[in-house]
């Protein structure tokens, strides 16, 4: 019994000397990267401090999700989309002229309706968009994250878009339809494409896919948002709202 004790006790003991000097080296490596940071990924601006590499990527992951919270707040209200020029959707490009036939022969205000709906539920679905694009954040590499701190104004926000638009849009798609489905925006658009279908100036028939172009639509409209908040930080210190937007951006060149 007295000889386990001590096997037992040698284990610990050995246990916790491994950790000591698992510690130091951890110790050791932070600091020859702290040093390396501030000489490779720090910029300064009128003698002022400098920042970490993580620093680095925690603030324009921050940066990013400041965006896409900002995003969802200002689309995710009634006219949202709909009382915005900017982002207001109309018929997908291929029903145009679907749109244009209906209000020639006195359907507008079904035309109307299909319009109205179709922004509700975009209104509707960047709602849910939140964990989508948070999820997309935390993929982004520090080495990335890192490259983008010294970028133009909106280069976080164009990496991002560039890497992971399809992603996105393949996990918003199926909000997107429940939201279309929701909002009776389906019900809508499926009554003027069948009507101008049975025209008898109808020769070809088309039913653009509404799901994909309101995903589309949506998504663009959130990275746009994204992007406006990007440059406001970057150029404007009051959008610097946190002690590491402000350590970050307020060193960059």
């Amino acid at each position: 019994m007295l000889k386990k004790t001590l096997l037992v006790l040698l284990g610990v003991g050995c246990m916790h000397a491994s950790q000591a000097q698992l510690l130091n080296k951890l110790k050791k490596l932070k600091n020859s990267s702290s040093t390396t940071t501030n000489t490779t990924a720090t910029s300064t601006k009128g003698g002022g401090g400098s920042f970490t590499e993580n620093e680095a990527g925690s603030a324009i992951k921050e940066a990013l999700a400041k965006g896409v919270a900002n995003g969802i707040a200002n689309l995710n209200k009634t006219d949202g989309f709909f009382g915005n020029e900017l982002y207001k959707l109309l018929l997908p490009p291929d029903a145009v002229k679907i749109g244009n036939t209906l209000r020639a022969i006195g359907l507008g205000p079904q035309v109307d309706q299909a319009i109205l709906q179709i922004n509700r539920s975009a209104e509707k679905a960047v709602g849910y968009a939140a964990p989508i694009f948070v999820n997309a954040i935390k993929q982004m590499t520090l080495t990335d994250a890192i490259n983008l701190v010294k970028g133009g104004n909106n280069s976080a926000t164009e990496f991002f878009k560039s890497k992971t638009t399809d992603q996105l849009k393949a996990a918003f798609s199926p909000v997107v339809k429940g939201s279309l489905d929701s909002t009776s925006a389906t019900r809508y658009y499926s009554d003027i494409v069948t009507t101008y279908n049975k025209l008898p100036t109808t020769f070809n028939k088309v039913n653009p896919n509404l799901q994909d172009y309101v995903t589309t639509m949506a998504v663009n409209a959130l990275f746009d948002q994204i992007g406006k908040e990007e440059a406001a930080i970057r150029a404007n210190p009051a959008a610097r709202t946190t002690d590491i937007l402000k350590k970050v951006f307020g060193n960059v060149l």
